[in-house]
């Protein structure tokens, strides 16, 4: 099982998608499908931002920068935004959260 979000030390870690899943572009946004469980999970401009860089593991920090790169928000906005989408990932199952030195 994927770790706790409410006690991750959070941007050393690694984050990708998993493999048991499909996904496309409409209009900016992303849909996601499960594969194991047939479920779909959509994403806005930002989220398939994030989506499309979790393609390849990336740490949190990693992504974190890349956003504030992209977007002007606020940086603490930015981080919370970012944990609780990833929370959510890894809840539907779509996401796997591992330590930095996890390979």
């Amino acid at each position: 099982m994927g770790p706790n979000m409410s006690n991750l030390p959070a941007k050393t870690r690694t984050v990708a998608a998993v493999r048991d899943q499909v996904s496309c572009a409409l209009d900016g946004d992303t849909v996601i499908l499960h594969l194991g469980s047939g479920t779909y999970y959509g994403l806005n401009a930002v989220g398939s931002t994030i989506w499309n860089l979790i393609q390849e593991p990336r740490t949190i920090d990693e992504i974190h920068n890349r956003l504030l790169q992209q977007y002007e928000v606020d940086a603490g906005d930015c981080e919370r935004d970012l944990l609780n989408l990833l929370d959510d990932l890894t809840k539907a199952g779509l996401v796997e959260i591992r330590d930095a030195c996890t390979d």
